[in-house]
């Protein structure tokens, strides 16, 4: 889903038109991004929380020259799910067969 077809959906879910979806995910984005850049974490209780990871500075190869290279330390923003969202992924449990029984081996 790219961000055009994200605003149409938002728009038919709530009720508003296009033009208000839109601003509305600009506006969401925007306060994303700003918290992230403060170092702040965002919580959507059943949603996820939006926060800032360290990545440490460590050692790479460049790939076609196969040369040692140091690859610099960054801020990265982090995604992690909530439980009602993991839930709605989820495929609804079946209930467990039972086995057939073990028949006795004679002896």
């Amino acid at each position: 889903m790219n961000k055009s077809e994200l605003i149409d959906a938002i728009a038919q879910e709530s009720g508003l038109n296009k033009t208000d979806a839109g601003k509305a995910l600009d506006a969401f984005t925007a306060v994303v991004k700003n918290t992230l850049q403060k170092g702040d974490t965002i919580t959507l209780v059943g949603f996820g929380s939006f926060s800032v990871a360290e990545r440490a500075e460590r050692q790479g190869l460049n790939p076609k020259t196969k040369e040692p290279l140091t690859i610099p330390a960054a801020r990265v923003p982090k995604f992690k799910p909530g439980k009602a969202l993991k839930d709605a992924l989820m495929p609804a449990e079946k209930p467990a067969k039972k086995a057939p029984a073990k028949k006795a081996a004679k002896k």
